[in-house]
């Protein structure tokens, strides 16, 4: 009998897992795939996730690694212009955009360090009940004989997809239709740096530097545009550039490589599911999913799997009941992803509406306000800094922005 059973091993299911180990939990990873392995990712950490890596003794060997270090952000909303760095917190002063072979190994062998169990190439195919409780998992390693592992509690850690889901028939809400999609893939012969650029048409462009001296460059569009994508990716691909950003366009024909294929993604809808039920939780994308455009997917991951471990702790230390500090980590979950949440579907239509016009261009024409919002995008300056009402009367106040040109609802 495990404490608990972590059913996926990359970034919700890893650090969840290797938190409750060193409390002293006897945990059980299981993951269909096997190690070192990719996986679709944008592979940008924020400053924010950065701040955990460091807590739990796994940033170092990602920069050791070779991860290049980026200290500019080029961000770019239809024209108005966002140059800069967010400042510096408890020694973090640089971004990080490592490669997902490196960085889901790196995460799994801190929880082996940590005295987890591993199942690599365990496929998950029903969960076990008891008395409608979850006790455990069903599943095979490879093409092995079907086996019952039973747990005091499963944490699904499985992605959007989640086998843990829909198992315990956990309820999506507050769901918004996705409104784009993604192709991508990894380039030499680049020396950008990290850039985030929404064009006029619905389109945009985002490169930044990775492992092994690649480049990775993505596109984000509206779904109108899949069809024609579908057609012909490697021009259309070549086209976003040019549209969004011709001088980029230019030099990516004439001195940018592509090493591997295209990779893309239409993604899913934005969602939450119910987080937990009668010994079992969802954790990472099982359990919440927002468009990709602002980044925050690995930040969410390791910021909910540590609160939720948190949470399993205290049921299993029984210093609390169970089911209650389930419920406490849903609704924190919730109430503290809701900003991004909102920020992201909003940002992800690549069409900027009036108040968010108005305020990053306000924002634009200094730099200290610059890197405040840069400091918001990266988790580690609080969004009233510039959003509540005090924030933007300082901000306009401060840039000079007249008084019938001012914005204050973002909902007008």
């Amino acid at each position: 009998m495990y404490d608990a059973i972590v059913v996926g091993a990359r970034c919700a299911g890893s650090p969840t897992a290797m938190l409750l180990a060193r409390k002293g939990h006897r945990v059980l990873i299981v993951d269909r795939a096997s190690f070192p392995s990719d996986t679709v990712s944008t592979h940008y950490l924020h400053q924010t996730a950065l701040l955990r890596l460091k807590d739990w003794n796994l940033l170092t060997p990602v920069i050791d690694a070779g991860t290049p270090a980026i200290r500019k952000m080029h961000f770019s909303f239809q024209g108005i212009e966002l140059n800069g760095m967010a400042d510096a917190v408890d020694g973090v002063d640089a971004i990080y955009c490592p490669r997902r072979t490196l960085l889901d190994d790196i995460l799994l062998n801190g929880a082996r360090e940590a005295g987890c169990e591993v199942l690599e190439n365990f496929s998950v195919t029903d969960l076990v009940f008891s008395e409608g409780r979850v006790v455990g998992v069903r599943g095979r390693e490879g093409r092995g004989p079907e086996r019952d592992l039973r747990a005091k509690i499963v944490i699904g850690a499985d992605g959007f997809h989640s086998t843990v889901a829909k198992r315990v028939g956990a309820r999506s809400y507050n769901v918004r239709p996705a409104a784009n999609f993604i192709y991508y893939s990894y380039y030499q012969g680049l020396d950008w740096g990290l850039h985030h650029k929404t064009g006029h048409n619905l389109r945009w462009i985002g490169t930044w530097p990775t492992n092994d001296d690649l480049t990775m460059l993505a596109v984000i569009c509206n779904r109108s545009h899949l069809k024609e994508f579908r057609q012909d990716p490697e021009n259309q691909f070549l086209a976003t550039f040019d549209d969004v950003v011709p001088d980029m366009g230019k030099e990516l024909r004439s001195q940018g490589q592509r090493m591997e294929p295209f990779r893309p993604m239409r993604n899913p809808d934005n969602y939450y599911r119910t987080a937990h039920g009668p010994g079992w939780a969802l954790v990472g994308d099982a359990g919440y999913h927002k468009d990709p455009f602002t980044g925050w997917g690995m930040a969410d991951a390791f910021l909910h799997a540590e609160m939720l471990a948190a949470r399993v702790h205290e049921g299993l230390a029984q210093e609390r009941d169970m089911d209650e500090a389930l419920a406490d980590y849903a609704a924190t979950r919730d109430e503290e992803s809701a900003p991004v949440y909102d920020f992201t579907c909003t940002l992800a239509e690549l069409d900027l509406p009036p108040f968010y016009r108005t305020v990053l261009g306000a924002i634009s024409q200094d730099q200290k306000w610059t890197n405040t919002m840069l400091g918001i995008i990266a988790g580690v300056v609080h969004g009233d800094e510039i959003f509540s009402p005090e924030g933007l009367q300082k901000l306009y106040d401060e840039v000079g922005v007249p008084e019938d040109e001012r914005a204050y609802d973002p909902g007008a």
